[in-house]
């Protein structure tokens, strides 16, 4: 159906913006499968998660044809551009935090874990929470995109601290935990993998919501310093 009214570009332009969307719906399910495929060690959903880690590529793929065929047929312009260039790096964001899903829930397809976690270590990583934080800044550098607001986009940069000091604590007690008792090293390889995957996950919601304010507000955020006058 053809609005009255609307260019191309513009529906071109609306075709995207859902297209990301649904990518971004789809990772935040896939991460959310991960967690119940670890916490269960359910080899069939971490199957699923596979399954939708090539949705997810293919995806990618898809937009990233969209965002070149955008620039080359339309030539857009100001915000128009800035919305297009940052849903290039929205996607790339998407496909690694997706890679990461998949990594998670491959340790749980092919078994690698010999014996269970034990819950005091699970506990003390605070493990739960992580995933917790991670899913729920995806969840909100989300909603910032669709309703194109830089305040609850900002809002996933506090929870990005919150993060990482869960991490760094994470990784004084799996030290603790290796002083005190014999534990098995692959065990504690796992566990470290999937908390490192879970922290890195919180930095591609941080890129993601990055990207929203620069393409909204034509700011750049990542990588910037504050310049000191020079006395001449």
């Amino acid at each position: 159906m053809v609005i009255k009214g609307v260019t191309n570009l513009e529906r071109e332009l609306n075709d995207l913006k859902e297209d990301l969307i649904e990518m971004m719906e789809l990772v935040v399910r896939q991460m959310e499968r991960a967690e119940q495929a670890f916490t269960n060690q359910d080899i069939a959903l971490a199957k699923e998660v596979h399954h939708m880690e090539k949705m997810v590529d293919a995806a990618d793929l898809s937009i990233d044809k969209e965002c070149e065929n955008i620039i080359a047929l339309f030539n857009p312009v100001a915000s128009d551009l800035r919305f297009v260039l940052a849903a290039t790096k929205i996607i790339s964001h998407l496909e690694r935090v997706g890679d990461h899903a998949d990594k998670i829930a491959r340790y749980v397809r092919k078994k690698q874990i010999t014996k269970a976690i034990p819950k005091s270590l699970l506990k003390a990583v605070n493990l739960e929470t992580m995933f917790d934080v991670s899913l729920e800044m995806l969840g909100i550098a989300t909603q910032a995109f669709i309703d194109e607001d830089t305040g609850l986009a900002r809002v996933v940069f506090s929870k990005d601290i919150t993060l990482n000091e869960i991490y760094s604590n994470a990784i004084d007690q799996m030290k603790s935990y290796a002083d005190k008792r014999d534990a098995e090293v692959g065990l504690l390889l796992y566990l470290f993998s999937v908390i490192n995957k879970l922290e890195r996950v919180g930095d591609m919601a941080k890129n993601i919501a990055e990207e929203t304010i620069f393409y909204l507000e034509a700011k750049v955020l990542k990588h910037r310093k504050v310049r000191k006058l020079k006395n001449l």
